[in-house]
């Protein structure tokens, strides 16, 4: 059976380009992504984004969001969480942050878990008040939708990994 894929934009569209990833998951085509890979926009929801991943025990999570990456504004990079997943201290949780780590350790926190975790990361310019994207991050729009796509076609190929149920 080919693994359940959730690809989950995240970020905060009133802080410049922490809306990368809502802005990513709105632009994909679902026509263009395997029928077993669901696409939502979660903005600052982490609590809800757990507890979709444990309520429909998916086996890949690919989160979308801007991240510091220590290079120019708008490069892109796959980064791979599987075995770097924060601990599960409930006092870490904060439902109103969105990260990849609030997101894994909410997840651990009500008992869940993925097989594997990625974000497709962008390098934000700015995070400063507003609802635009900098124009290098805008720029990147178009090659993040083709990566996301790629990424998530390669998970979806992938058999489940675990007996979830």
């Amino acid at each position: 059976m080919s693994a359940r894929v959730l690809v989950a934009g995240i970020g905060n569209v009133f802080f410049g380009d922490d809306g990368f990833g809502v802005e990513v998951a709105r632009r994909l085509d679902r026509a263009t992504l395997p029928e077993n890979v669901d696409v939502r926009d979660y903005g600052i929801r982490s609590v809800h984004l757990a507890y979709d991943l444990v309520d429909n025990a998916y086996d890949s999570l690919i989160l979308i969001d801007a991240a510091p990456l220590g290079d120019q504004p708008g490069t892109l990079a796959v980064l791979d969480l599987t075995k770097g997943f924060p601990s599960s201290d409930v006092a870490q949780v904060d439902a109103h942050s969105m990260t990849p780590q609030t997101v894994l350790t909410g997840l651990q926190a009500i008992g869940g878990r993925v097989d594997r975790a990625l974000v497709v990361a962008c390098q934000p310019a700015s995070f400063d008040q507003g609802m635009r994207l900098s124009p290098a991050v805008l720029a990147a729009i178009d090659a993040a939708v083709d990566l996301v796509r790629d990424t998530a076609t390669a998970e979806a190929s992938r058999e489940g990994m675990s007996s979830h149920a």
